[in-house]
């Protein structure tokens, strides 16, 4: 434990001195939200990287896998990845040119700037407030394993993890977040490797395929599709809704906005390769779920307390059973690492976009303030928030709810469905109608929620599980976004009108 304490205690001290520096660079509202939109390209692809795999991929996801098997391995590794990639390479490029162009700080400030209406951006910024349903997984996960890992009760670790990453974000922004990202990122790499170097030794540990072993002790943990699976048991949910959701995920705001901290299409290529080379590698992680079926008891995975079964704790008792204890207790900090890193970026980006497109929106028009002024209102705007979100993922996670991975996606993936037809029309066409992107906005997150509060009820007979939040988003979106890239086309083709081929139609 004292070793422990000790590394804890290291990480802390470096992460909070690259957040001091970030707080040197830091010199108003612009760099808090997007740095100097000149950064390294090769830090912000390791960035985003550490951003995006975070306490559910390190944490979360080798449960499911060992739930679901190959189902779930294909839909959260695979697919995701691939849908991710795909979306990310589409967006980046001109998202970044039109941001720069107008000066966009966040994805609300670029769809208002886009489509040329303020009322569009004030929606997305209350839509990025179901962001916090993603905030308390995170937290959740760190909390876990930080209880685990250093003995401490579920009200420390929660104290800990939110005072000290808030406290870094508060004073350094995006700064901070890339300076911490790129310590964070960097240890998620290492210990990626040693992980995955593990499996492969238990893989040859034996003659016998590990698909052999698997299936001798459960035939539908390496089947094509697993039809007695939880969540991920037909060809729509995993292999459709894995490439969907991993598109649409992108469209998170602490995700695309990564476009604007680099200086041209060049910077953004790199970025990307970057990107793509580390995110592969994290994504190969969820495989820890197929080992521990063959390193891990049974009994490990069972509360003591309740009696019931943990899957969360799957990539714990995995570790715990495969390294010796120092070793255990070096990955274990990095897993902390990984889930923070993603955490101080979401607390950025909601900070930003509470300050920027909700506050300041609401305010701009009823006060005397000079555009300066503003910037150092929504400055000390976006500090508060961050208090705000602090307390009440606290308050939450005090009694956390059952399967934290669904209950951060289910919102995260509304807010990402809504935000994805918009974005991806707003980079492929010149011309759309402001009624046509809000109807696919609404439509998305509408049908959504409708599918995954009620979907089994009112369409019982369809066989699609609704209680998996990519299924539903995955739906969602596609009756959106195909319909809406149809009408935004034919659109497009036609000739302009008497004012121009304009950015959009309309405004206001």
């Amino acid at each position: 434990m004292s070793f422990a304490w000790a590394l804890f205690l290291l990480y802390l001290a470096g992460t909070a001195w690259l957040g001091w520096r970030g707080y040197r660079k830091t010199t108003g509202f612009g760099s808090f939200a997007v740095g100097d939109r000149a950064m390294s390209p090769y830090v912000v692809g390791i960035t985003l990287a550490a951003s995006v795999s975070s306490a559910s991929t390190f944490i979360i996801n080798p449960g499911f896998v060992y739930v679901d098997g190959f189902s779930a391995f294909f839909h959260m590794s695979i697919g995701v990845g691939l849908g991710f990639m795909t979306m990310l390479t589409v967006l980046s490029f001109r998202f970044r040119r039109i941001g720069a162009a107008s000066g966009a700080l966040t994805i609300p400030d670029w769809i208002g700037k886009r489509y040329r209406s303020r009322a569009y951006a004030l929606f997305f910024s209350v839509m990025n407030l179901l962001s916090f349903a993603f905030v308390v997984l995170l937290v959740g996960g760190i909390s876990i394993v930080m209880q685990s890992l250093l003995g401490l009760t579920n009200v420390q670790a929660l104290t800990i993890t939110l005072v000290f990453v808030t406290g870094y974000v508060f004073i350094g922004g995006t700064y901070a977040h890339v300076l911490t990202n790129m310590l964070q990122g960097s240890l998620m790499i290492g210990v990626t490797l040693l992980v995955l170097v593990t499996c492969l030794v238990i893989a040859l540990a034996e003659p016998a395929p590990v698909g052999e072993r698997l299936a001798a002790i459960d035939p539908g943990l390496v089947a094509w599709v697993n039809a007695d699976g939880a969540l991920f048991n037909d060809v729509f949910s995993i292999y459709v809704a894995g490439f969907v959701v991993g598109a649409i995920v992108v469209c998170q705001p602490h995700i695309l906005t990564k476009a604007l901290y680099v200086k041209d299409d060049r910077d953004v290529r790199t970025y990307l390769i970057v990107f793509a080379v580390v995110f592969g590698l994290f994504q190969l992680l969820g495989a820890v779920g197929f080992f521990a079926h063959l390193v891990v008891p049974d009994a490990a995975l069972i509360d003591p307390a309740t009696g019931a079964f943990r899957q969360d704790l799957v990539m714990t008792k995995f570790l715990e059973s495969v390294y010796p204890e120092w070793v255990f207790t070096i990955v274990s900090i990095v897993l902390l690492a990984a889930a923070m890193s993603t955490l101080d970026g979401l607390l950025v980006s909601m900070s930003t976009i509470s300050a920027n497109d909700l506050i300041l929106n609401l305010t701009r028009g009823r006060s005397n303030r000079t555009e300066e002024e503003n910037m150092a209102f929504a400055l000390k705007a976006s500090h508060v928030v961050l208090v705000v979100i602090a307390v009440a993922a606290f308050l939450v996670n005090l009694e956390p709810p059952k399967l934290l991975g669904i209950y951060g996606q289910a919102g995260v993936y509304g807010l990402t469905a809504a935000a994805a037809p918009p974005l991806l029309v707003g980079v492929l066409f010149r011309r759309v109608p402001l009624a046509l992107a809000w109807g696919a906005s609404l439509l998305a997150i509408a049908l959504h929620f409708l599918l995954f509060f009620f979907g089994d009820a009112l369409l019982p007979e369809t066989g699609l599980t609704f209680a998996n939040p990519g299924v539903t988003a995955s739906l969602a979106s596609l009756l959106t976004i195909l319909p809406m890239l149809a009408i935004a086309w034919a659109i497009d083709r036609r000739p302009a009108g008497p004012d121009g081929d304009g950015d959009c139609y309309a405004s206001g």
